[in-house]
């Protein structure tokens, strides 16, 4: 009895892995075993760059708050401790779009936040 090697199993897994290392260069898009290794390696990096994507959005959104807010007369901290207490249920990324294309509403959103202080 002939031997029984699973090849058409083992040829759509190689060929899956292949497909995903495309568009690399030389034999890490041909060669199996270092396009095992490297495409392990890229979606490592491409895990992080989502994490870092987050990271970076956050601090665009606080920083452009902070420009804003400076402008009202307040400070950051003492903005978002205001607009929590006044219950304005927007975050960040809305808020610095606010302030961006909004001028007058995020004027408005200012001076509740600074009577929710007082």
């Amino acid at each position: 009895m002939s031997r029984a090697t699973n090849g058409p199993a083992t040829r759509q897994r190689r060929n899956r892995l292949l497909k995903r290392a495309k568009g690399y260069r030389q034999g890490r898009r041909n060669l199996f075993k270092m396009a095992t290794v490297t495409v392990l390696r890229a979606e490592r990096f491409a895990f992080a760059g989502r994490q870092q994507k987050k990271r970076f959005f956050r601090a665009l959104w606080i920083t452009r708050l902070t420009a804003a807010v400076r402008a009202q007369g307040m400070r950051y901290s003492a903005f978002i401790h205001g607009v929590q207490k006044a219950g304005i249920k927007l975050n960040r990324k809305e808020l610095s779009e606010l302030a961006m294309h909004d001028p007058s509403t995020f004027t408005a959103i200012c001076g509740k936040a600074k009577t929710a202080l007082a």
